[in-house]
């Protein structure tokens, strides 16, 4: 595969990851949310009762960035922090019903989404793609950790 062949395809892969942040972003505000928001309602439906530092490993972000995220969730009453029975230092985090009924009324907007984008894209290619996608991904993953090990050392 020639160098220009790799580029034009990160090229797209950056531009398409970009313009689909923006349009999820857009459709979220319709439904009074962010993209942001959305994630974190969508990871804790699945995990419900995750540290706000493991929420913040899993979504890979900062802690002190998922903090003024959680905090809004909290102000807005979609989200409860509770304190950890085993360490008061630590509080679980916990979807509201308001959250729960916003994240389970998101399914139908993802449902669309991913409906509208890929309208029209056979599976068999939507199938290859995904299956591109996870290879570069693992692939991304791994660069990092050697980058990580060699900078640590």
């Amino acid at each position: 595969m020639s160098l220009d062949l790799k580029r034009q395809y990160i090229a797209q892969l950056v531009e398409s990851s970009r313009l689909l942040r923006n349009y999820i972003d857009h459709r979220a505000k319709t439904r009074g949310t962010t993209r942001a928001q959305w994630i974190v309602l969508f990871r804790l439906r699945e995990q419900e009762g995750l540290s706000q530092v493991d929420l913040a490993d899993v979504l890979e972000l900062q802690p002190i960035s998922l903090v003024r995220l959680l905090d809004r969730l909290v102000e807005h009453g979609l989200l409860e922090r509770r304190p950890d029975p085993r360490d008061r230092r630590t509080n679980r985090l916990f979807l509201t019903r308001s959250g729960r009924q916003l994240v389970d009324d998101l399914d139908s907007l993802r449902d669309e989404i991913a409906s509208d984008v890929l309208r029209d894209v056979s599976a068999r290619h939507v199938e290859s793609g995904l299956a591109t996608l996870r290879e570069v991904k693992e692939r991304i993953k791994a660069l990092g950790e050697q980058s990580e090990s060699i900078a640590a050392k």
